[in-house]
């Protein structure tokens, strides 16, 4: 029953997705996002769905898989997604990930840092020896 259900509401988001897509071309622009939110209507039709979307913008990022246009598919599955609260799986998926950019970013920082010490090293013969945490306050401001 559950998975009827599922069908039944993303029939209706289909259904929805068509409606709004004004220039008819299979895909969403923000302006016809926008344009088809503005309508009081509407929000609470979502409202009644457990959606929230009060910042139109922010839910078209969303949904928007980065090219500035939303497909029928990219619309549905995001808009199931965002249907109620979050789970905790949800939340530990997004705090693991952001927790693997910070090692990431953390990690290709300290190559950069390491990098440039050795342009630096090879330029101005070696100067100091420093260890990748020390490098902004070793480095001579001329490398």
């Amino acid at each position: 029953e559950k998975m009827k259900a599922r069908e039944s509401y993303a029939q209706k988001l289909l259904d929805f997705f068509v409606e709004a897509d004004t220039s008819q071309d299979g895909f969403l622009t923000l302006a016809e996002f926008e344009a088809v939110l503005s309508d009081s209507t509407v929000r609470t039709w979502l409202s009644l769905m457990e959606l929230d979307v009060h910042d139109t913008k922010q839910v078209f990022d969303i949904l928007d898989d980065g090219d500035g246009l939303v497909s029928p598919g990219e619309f549905v599955e995001g808009i199931l997604r965002l249907k109620g609260s979050a789970r905790a799986q949800d939340v530990m998926r997004i705090m693991h990930y952001c927790h693997k950019l910070v090692v990431d970013v953390s990690s290709l920082l300290t190559g950069l840092r390491l990098d440039k010490a050795n342009a630096c090293a090879v330029k101005h013969k070696p100067m100091i020896s420093c260890q990748a945490d020390e490098l902004a306050t070793c480095l001579p401001l001329h490398c």
